[in-house]
C-alpha cells in the first residue's frame, strides 16, 4: 500500500471522527450563531476548559455553537445565574477533561496492539496508529456515551441523596460533618526515580484503582487523586477507619506495591464543586507526615468518637503541624 493512500486518514480525521463534524466556524459566527457577546462566549469557552482562538480563524463546530446555546437558555429561564453557569461549566470541562484523558491513556495499549497486528478497522490501513484508534472510536463511541450518561445519573442520584439528608436534619447544605482520608505512597519521588516511565504510569494506575475499590465498597466517596495520594471522605468515622485499613491490606501489605501512610481527620468540611475543603481536610493530608508505614494516624476527634470497645488509641508525642500549632496525633488500631 503507498505512502500517499496511508496519508489520507490523519490525525484531523480522527479528530473529526469523534467529533462527527469538522470546524466551520470563526469565533465571531460562533457568538453570532449562539446569540451571544464574542466575550461572553470567550469567557464560557475558556471555562470548559479550551484555549481561545482569534475571532477570525476556524476552530469551531455548529454543535459548539448549540451547546452555548443551550447554556444560555439555562441561564435566561432564571435556573442558573452567570456565575453559577460558569462555576458549573468549569467543573463540567475539568472533570470531562481528566476523564478523556484517562480513557485515551487507556485505550493506548490498544492501538498499540492493533497497530501491531496490522488490524485498522474500517479505515483499511494496515499498520496505521491513525485508523486503528478511528477503528475504536467506531467501536466505543456509542456504548462509551451511553454508560457515561447513565454512571452521570447514578452519582446524581446519590449526591442528591445526600442532599437531602442534610436538608432533613435541618443543616446547612453546603457543610457538612464528614471524616476526611488522606492516603499517600511512601517515598514516592525516589522511587519514582528508580522506575521506567511506564512503570510509574502503572504503578499509580493500580494505586487509584485499589483506593477507588476500597473506598466504594466501604459507602465513601474518593474527591480527587493527586498521583501519589488519595482524598477520600466517610460519613462516619469507624467507615473512614475501614476504609484507611483496607488500603492499607490492598496496597501496603502486598509486596509488589509500595508502603502507605493514611491520616484521618474528623470536622465541619464545606463541599463546593466536588471538592471539600476546610480544617479537616488539611489535617488529614498533615497526619500522613507523621504516620509510620502502614499505619493510620487520626486527630483527636476521629479518635474521640471511634468506638472504645473496638480500638485502641496512642496519643503520641505532641509536635508542630503546619497550620495548625502544636498537635498531638493519634495512632489507632483494633484491638
Amino acid at each position: 500500500m503507498s505512502e500517499e493512500k496511508r496519508a489520507r486518514v490523519t490525525h484531523t480525521d480522527l479528530e473529526s471522527a469523534i467529533l462527527r463534524a469538522t470546524p466551520s466556524l470563526t469565533g465571531t459566527e460562533l457568538a453570532q450563531t449562539a446569540d451571544i457577546s464574542t466575550e461572553q462566549a470567550k469567557r464560557l469557552w475558556r471555562a470548559l476548559g479550551f484555549p481561545e482562538h482569534a475571532d477570525d480563524v476556524v476552530a469551531y463546530l455548529p454543535s459548539d455553537a448549540q451547546a452555548i446555546h443551550t447554556l444560555l437558555g439555562v441561564m435566561s429561564a432564571g435556573v442558573l445565574d452567570d456565575d453559577m453557569a460558569v462555576n458549573m461549566t468549569r467543573a463540567l470541562g475539568q472533570t470531562m477533561a481528566r476523564l478523556a484523558e484517562w480513557e485515551v491513556t487507556a485505550l493506548v495499549q490498544r492501538v498499540e496492539q492493533l497497530h501491531h497486528d496490522g488490524d485498522a478497522g474500517r479505515a483499511g490501513l494496515p499498520g496505521s496508529r491513525v485508523g486503528s484508534a478511528l477503528q475504536l472510536v467506531d467501536e466505543l463511541s456509542e456504548p462509551f456515551e451511553e454508560l457515561l450518561i447513565y454512571a452521570w445519573r447514578r452519582h446524581l442520584a446519590a449526591a442528591a441523596a445526600r442532599i437531602e439528608a442534610l436538608a432533613a436534619d435541618d443543616e446547612d447544605l453546603h457543610t457538612v460533618e464528614l471524616s476526611v482520608g488522606f492516603a499517600d505512597i511512601v517515598g514516592f519521588t525516589a522511587l519514582s526515580n528508580t522506575l521506567t516511565e511506564e512503570r510509574i504510569g502503572d504503578l499509580v494506575e493500580l494505586f487509584e484503582m485499589r483506593c477507588a475499590d476500597v473506598v466504594a465498597t466501604q459507602r465513601g466517596r474518593v474527591i480527587k487523586s493527586i498521583g501519589d495520594s488519595v482524598l477520600f471522605v466517610n460519613d462516619d468515622p469507624l467507615a473512614a477507619y475501614d476504609t484507611a485499613e483496607g488500603i492499607i491490606n490492598v496496597v501496603g501489605r502486598d509486596p509488589r506495591m509500595p508502603d502507605v501512610r493514611v491520616g484521618l481527620a474528623t470536622g465541619s468540611v464545606v463541599l463546593r464543586l466536588g471538592d471539600v475543603f476546610g480544617p479537616p481536610v488539611n489535617m488529614a493530608a498533615r497526619l500522613t507526615n507523621v504516620a509510620r508505614r502502614n499505619r493510620i494516624i487520626t486527630d483527636e476527634a476521629t479518635a474521640r468518637l471511634l468506638p472504645e470497645d473496638q480500638f485502641e488509641t496512642r496519643r503520641m508525642a505532641a509536635r508542630p503541624v503546619r497550620g495548625f500549632g502544636i498537635v498531638e496525633p493519634v495512632a489507632v488500631r483494633r484491638h
